[in-house]
């Protein structure tokens, strides 16, 4: 009996020792109080004096971290001008605060979600906008410094108040100093600015429809969208703590010139020309149908970099990915901030570097973008409408008409536009990256415009992203993502794809001033019949073009769904010896094919080719 008793003991042990210990966490877990956090409004000097009252400008910093953590702590922040003015998210959300002016409300999901994970999350009103002193400068030196100087403070670097003026100083001793910043649109584009300075505690940054030129917000080559600075400065103004703005708005009135020139106003806020200083990781999104924040954008800002970065590109329009891949957005942003913030080896920097969606809610992974094998291939308009690789001659002209724009060049361009084709495709021809053709151009009068589309011909099912949604359709069920409290809840309401059939896809757009031929610094006046030589960009995509469909290239004057017209509109001669896209392509386009030329413009061929005199 003894002997059977320690016989049982030594198969308990013996079984203990062999049993598989528990795995290790793999990620952050919610093992924190979400509804204990510590809330609180810390205010950072960032060393301007926007409104001019005589007094340094602080910042709000609104934060909540969890209580139980007292030091180590990882930072998730968004910068925004939209706390009080327009909302975050696809359900509007604003800050509130109890009575007491302590934060209650904060927008979006990253604080219910990230907080019991034992995150931080910081939400700055960038200067001049809800509770914070100075004015907005429109993505300038003051937008970059409230989010900068908050990233400094987190460090040790600057001072934090417990009031907006006076008060006592706050020290952050509760953090690592490590900071992941992240935001849709005007945030996710203070985001690309602030890591433009290479700022020392960024490890990453998630830019989402984001900016990274307000040139290319407002202008195109020296063409102008018709719409300026100091306007959005004075929307997000509108509900600050009453500081008079006017005098920095003129500055920004007075510094986008009308006539689309890049001028020193532009190259303060133009981030891409500092994106060697870039040190933080990108995790960026984009949607390829973005006519808010043009897709140029993130073409030009990913090029640009030179760090561990990934990517997705959606079908919609200006739209967060949690609006259309919500449970895989939230599943790459926790591995994401946990592998650049807490140090967890989690392979999320691996694997394919592109997520693209190829049909609505269809999405294929790609190695690399631009695609690994694309390559810059030159196209030629032919006379007859054919593009291919062969070369042209001959001359084609067009009459600018502003009043007319992209749709109906495609369906029925007339005399305002002029359409080549690659014919039927025998395989399928894959865009991937920034295009942008060089054109010989003969103005009628002292001024033109020029306006680019590449278009797939063919029939299709894609997001309806000109509609309301741009792609999506928000119902009433919600999800919930982490843990919520009275006046924070964390659950949104779904969205869906919204679809439509299409005879065409327009897949990338270019804008140009020929009067900006020689130098997009100052435009020069052009003379009536005089030939002139311009190379200007089209937008950045990836987009597949099955076999069937056909590339066309679409080239006119005023595209009245985007830009301004000239002074003068005329008519307009191409040279077409002397006119060609480079577009990335995968896959082999024709060398010119011999179908019936496209509607649109006047085509004339060459006398060597034909034998006319």
């Amino acid at each position: 009996m003894r002997l059977g008793v320690v016989s049982g003991i030594l198969a308990v042990l013996l079984s203990a020792a062999v049993a598989p210990a528990a795995a290790a966490p793999t990620g952050s877990e919610p093992v924190y109080d979400y509804a204990k956090a510590v809330r609180e409004t810390v205010w950072v000097d960032i060393g301007r004096d926007g409104d001019g009252d005589g007094r340094p400008d602080r910042v709000a910093a609104d934060i909540v971290r969890p209580a139980e953590a007292t030091s180590g702590v990882p930072v998730i922040m968004d910068a925004s001008p939209y706390y009080s003015c327009c909302g975050r998210g696809n359900e509007s959300e604003l800050k509130t605060y109890d009575s007491a002016g302590k934060p209650v409300k904060f927008p979006l999901f990253y604080d219910n979600y990230f907080v019991p994970r034992g995150y931080a999350v910081v939400q700055v009103d960038l200067a001049g906008t809800n509770r914070s002193a100075g004015c907005a400068d429109v993505g300038g030196p003051s937008d970059v410094d409230s989010a900068r100087k908050v990233i400094d403070w987190l460090n040790g670097r600057a001072a934090g108040y417990s009031a907006k003026t006076g008060g006592s100083a706050v020290a952050a001793s509760w953090t690592s100093g490590n900071v992941g910043m992240i935001g849709k649109s005007y945030d996710g584009t203070i985001a690309n600015g602030v890591a433009a300075t290479g700022v020392a505690g960024l490890k990453t940054i998630v830019p989402i429809s984001a900016i990274s030129s307000w040139y290319d917000y407002y202008r195109s080559d020296g063409a102008t969208f018709g719409f300026n600075p100091d306007g959005l400065a004075r929307t997000v103004e509108a509900r600050n703590s009453g500081q008079n703005c006017s005098a920095q708005n003129q500055v920004l009135a007075s510094g986008a010139t009308a006539n689309g020139d890049y001028g020193p106003l532009w190259a303060a806020r133009d981030y891409v020309t500092n994106a060697r200083n870039v040190r933080a990781s990108v995790l960026l999104s984009h949607g390829v149908n973005d006519l808010n924040v043009k897709t140029i954008h993130f073409g030009q800002w990913w090029d640009a970099l030179n760090v561990e970065k990934k990517i997705w590109l959606s079908q919609t329009g200006h739209v967060d990915p949690f609006d259309y891949r919500r449970a895989d957005w939230v599943d790459l942003l926790h591995r994401w901030f946990d592998h650049y913030l807490l140090g967890v080896d989690n392979g999320v920097q691996n694997g394919p570097q592109a997520s693209v969606e190829r049909q609505p809610d269809q999405w294929a992974d790609q190695a690399r973008y631009p695609a690994a094998n694309a390559v810059a291939t030159t196209l030629r308009p032919h006379p007859g409408g054919s593009l291919g690789t062969a070369a042209a001659a001959g001359t084609a002209s067009f009459t600018d008409n502003p009043n007319v724009g992209e749709d109906t060049w495609v369906t029925s361009p007339g005399s305002a536009a002029l359409t080549y084709s690659t014919g039927a495709l025998t395989s399928d021809l894959q865009v991937s990256g920034t295009s942008s053709i060089t054109v010989t151009a003969t103005p009628s009068t002292s001024s033109a415009r020029l306006s680019a589309l590449l278009v797939d011909l063919g029939a299709a099912t894609i997001r309806n992203f000109a509609g309301s949604g741009e792609g999506i359709k928000t119902g009433i069920t919600e999800t919930c993502w982490g843990s919520s409290t009275s006046g924070d809840d964390a659950c949104y309401r779904v969205a869906t794809a919204d679809v439509q059939k299409v005879n065409y896809t327009i897949i990338s757009r270019g804008w140009a001033d020929l009067a900006n031929y020689a130098s997009l610094s100052q435009e020069r006046p052009l003379t009536p019949g005089t030939a002139y030589t311009m190379t200007f960009r089209l937008a950045s995509t990836d987009h597949i073009v099955p076999r069937g469909h056909a590339l066309a290239l679409i080239v006119g004057g005023t595209d009245g769904s985007f830009i301004r017209g000239p002074a003068q509109p005329g008519r307009v001669t191409l040279d077409l010896a002397r006119t060609s896209l480079s577009v990335p392509l995968l896959g082999i386009p024709p060398a010119a094919t011999t179908h019936p030329a496209a509607a649109g413009g006047e085509h004339v061929p060459s006398a060597g080719r034909t034998g006319l005199g």
